[in-house]
């Protein structure tokens, strides 16, 4: 009988007799026993990252401040099978954030999502805009990873892992986006030194940096044809991103697969910093 695999079929795994090889395992994508924290998971890609990782096994927790839409977020996961909790938290309060991660045993995965954007151009900027962005999208970003990482620690955790949800404006600039290019090259800063902070404790950080991705939030800005056209000019690819495109990046991240992935950016982008 032939030790060839069928076509499609099943790829044999362990020792092979009689002079075979044996093949090295893919490791797990798999995120059964972790314990998960999305923040901004009331919609969008914040949702869309809770429901991947509890897709792959994990309990996870959504944060956000609006109740009914992180609520409505846990039971459509639980209804589908999934373990999900919701969690009221307003990450911009080093106070209430400090509090919660001491209230509940530590998470393996942060997904660091909460974010904003005040699109304009630079000289229109008021110093509310500023400490608007900044402080949401670093400041509390900074202060989360802190909260996960203690807790992470006190427990002696290993193989934790951070994921910084940052984007293709960490990487290049873009017109009116003087406060959000700000932010997210920050990110991209700062995730590269957590990563040496945090790898002799067997904890990994990363970034996921999403092109322009259709959510309920970006919806008014692509009812503008000519914004969209231009969008799209940039997108090699040729299509706007959806927040499924982000699904697969958030459990790699997550998961054993990216043991030795730390202190880089997952850029998912259709190509537009390719030039």
């Amino acid at each position: 009988m032939s030790s060839e695999p069928v076509p499609g079929g099943p790829v044999p795994s362990g020792p092979v007799p009689s002079g075979g090889v044996n093949l090295p395992q893919t490791p797990s994508f798999r995120l059964d026993g972790r314990r998960a924290l999305v923040t901004g998971a009331g919609r969008g890609i914040g949702l869309a990252m809770a429901a991947a990782l509890a897709q792959a096994g994990a309990e996870v927790t959504l944060a956000a401040r609006t109740a009914a839409d992180i609520e409505a977020g846990a039971a459509a996961i639980v209804a589908a099978g999934g373990k999900a909790h919701a969690a009221v938290l307003d990450v911009g309060d080093a106070a209430a954030v400090a509090a919660f991660f001491a209230a509940r045993p530590a998470f393996q995965v942060l997904v660091n999502n909460a974010g904003t954007n005040r699109p304009m151009p630079m000289w229109e900027v008021s110093e509310a805009d500023y400490d608007a962005v900044l402080d949401l999208n670093l400041r509390a970003a900074f202060f989360v990873a802190q909260g996960a990482v203690r807790a992470m620690r006190a427990e002696q955790l290993k193989g934790g892992s951070l994921i910084h949800i940052g984007s293709q404006m960490g990487h290049v600039g873009g017109p009116n986006r003087s406060l959000y290019c700000a932010s997210k090259w920050a990110i991209e800063g700062l995730n590269k030194a957590l990563a040496l902070d945090l790898a002799p404790h067997g904890i990994r950080s990363n970034t996921i940096a999403p092109t322009f991705i259709e959510t309920p939030m970006t919806a008014p800005f692509f009812a503008d044809p000519a914004f969209r056209a231009s969008v799209l000019d940039k997108i090699k690819l040729g299509r706007l991103g959806t927040v499924e495109d982000l699904m697969g990046a958030v459990v790699f991240l997550a998961s054993d697969a990216a043991a030795l992935v730390t202190g880089t950016s997952l850029v998912v982008d259709g190509g537009w910093t390719a030039d």
